[in-house]
């Protein structure tokens, strides 16, 4: 199963799984990966799961 947001291939850091989300929403990627960054830090929201589990999901950026 896969999510239709593709994870970024020029704007990424560890998996461009952040920088895809924001590029699929018309974001700033380090806008979005401050505010990631920020609520991972709460203890309510399991940051580094919610991650991992978005880059299995998300589709490969195209090999172009």
């Amino acid at each position: 199963m896969h999510i239709p947001v593709k994870r970024s291939k020029n704007n990424q850091i560890f998996g461009g799984v952040i920088a895809g989300l924001c590029e699929n929403f018309d974001w700033n990627p380090a806008v979005g990966r401050i505010l990631y960054v920020l609520l991972s830090l709460t203890p309510a929201f399991p940051g580094i799961i919610v991650y991992l589990v978005l880059l299995l999901l998300m589709e490969k950026p195209d090999e172009n």
